[in-house]
């Protein structure tokens, strides 16, 4: 059974950075993507970035040049460094990993992120 944990939310004040991380524990393919989703009061859950193991990278646009995702697949971990923060990136963020081989995903219990104008 895969279990993801994210770590790294928090209260900042606009203009500050945060840096959120994922562990995944379990097994699963190598064949995979990572990826964090942000999930606002109101809103619909939206993807906000995602890695491939070959290190392709998605963005959310209204996130592009402000938040950078890694992956450290020695530790199965993902990163989303948050720098430039603005209070519309104030959300539930959650982390995914997608299986590519079982077609399956795995999901996160979220970790809070409040940005402060």
């Amino acid at each position: 059974q895969v279990q993801l944990v994210e770590s790294g939310g928090g209260l900042v004040q606009a203009g500050g950075s945060l840096r959120l991380s994922c562990a995944a524990s379990g097994s699963f393919s190598s064949h995979n993507a990572m990826a964090w989703y942000r999930q606002a009061p109101g809103e619909q859950r939206e993807l906000v970035a995602s890695i491939d193991t070959d290190l392709s990278t998605i963005y959310l646009d209204s996130v592009k040049g402000r938040f950078t995702i890694s992956r450290d697949n020695a530790k199965n971990t993902v990163y989303l460094q948050m720098n430039s923060l603005k209070p519309e990136d104030t959300a539930v963020y959650y982390c995914k990993v997608s299986d590519f081989i079982l077609s399956r995903q795995y999901w996160g219990q979220g970790t809070q992120v409040t940005v402060s104008s």
